[in-house]
């Protein structure tokens, strides 16, 4: 899915994989969840609306090409009345299971099309979160970051210039607050380089999208990119933040973030930020993140 109708695929990937009767249904494989995807920007690009009402978890969020989406705004920006979609392929599948109810899948899309007039991008990193809903796995988030050259042009959404509806008036969900507060501090350990703290507030792996669409498979090469020279940042801020809870243990943390510095040359400004929370004992700790950035900023 590509942020402008691409989005559209997060919602597709509602899981729809059907167990025996009386039993819950197995666990997604990246193969099934890759051919799920593939079947919603179907839907997508035959401007089928009435897919994404079963297929997407009433608890869904994510980022279309006006911001923050909740289900009934991403169906109807799924439907895709405005887009024309010649083709659209996968590459680059990874799955991550969240515990035993969630799974997160990333991977690359690759689109010919245009939305709304304007070219969807041609190659952005996208991710996808399914849950467990009674007999079916449904998607929950969806949001994809253009892939462009951090040191050659600012990463810029594409869509409207406004914020959406949803994203307005989206209430703080249960669980807000704590994930929040572990927010705050991530951000405050990213300004300042603080590899140790990070390595507290994070889980043993964890992957992430950043502003140029540029992804960073494991802790490793994060932590590297993080804690290097590439980022000079004065100060931070996360506001407008809501949580959506999938189960005791898997959170998700959408905001508004903020950074008075640069990143490769380029101001930083504000980002959509997406943010994934597993509880390890009494503690939430980030296992993946996908920012974008915010219409009429900079990198």
């Amino acid at each position: 899915m590509t942020k402008i109708g691409s989005s559209v695929l997060a919602a597709a990937a509602a899981l729809v994989v059907t167990a025996c009767a009386g039993t819950p249904p197995a666990a997604p494989t990246t193969e099934a969840l890759v051919t799920l995807e593939k079947s919603a920007n179907e839907a997508w690009k035959l401007k089928d609306a009435a897919f994404w009402n079963t297929f997407l978890s009433d608890a869904f969020v994510g980022y279309g090409m006006s911001g923050r989406l909740d289900k009934a705004s991403a169906a109807k920006e799924y439907a895709g009345a405005d887009c024309e979609i010649r083709s659209y392929a996968p590459s680059d599948e990874r799955m991550t299971r969240l515990g035993q109810d969630a799974a997160l899948l990333t991977y690359t899309s690759t689109v010919d099309g245009t939305c709304g007039g304007q070219a969807v991008p041609a190659r952005s990193r996208a991710a996808s979160v399914y849950v467990r809903d009674g007999d079916r796995w449904k998607g929950a988030f969806h949001a994809e970051a253009p892939i462009v050259d951090p040191q050659a042009a600012p990463a810029a959404p594409v869509g409207k210039q406004e914020a959406s509806e949803a994203g307005a008036a989206r209430p703080a969900g249960a669980g807000t607050e704590a994930l929040l507060v572990a927010e705050k501090a991530l951000w405050e350990a990213w300004r300042a380089h603080d590899a140790k703290t990070i390595e507290e507030l994070t889980t043993r792996e964890f992957s992430f999208i950043n502003i140029f669409g540029t992804y960073f498979p494991n802790k490793a090469e994060a932590l590297k990119d993080w804690t290097g020279p590439g980022c000079d940042v004065k100060s931070v801020s996360v506001t407008d933040a809501a949580g959506t809870m999938l189960s005791p243990t898997v959170g998700i943390l959408t905001f508004t973030g903020g950074a008075d510095g640069t990143c490769y040359g380029q101001n930083v400004g504000s980002v959509w930020g997406t943010s994934i929370y597993v509880k390890e004992g009494d503690a939430w700790k980030w296992t993946f993140g996908i920012n974008l950035p915010a219409p009429g900023e900079g990198a």
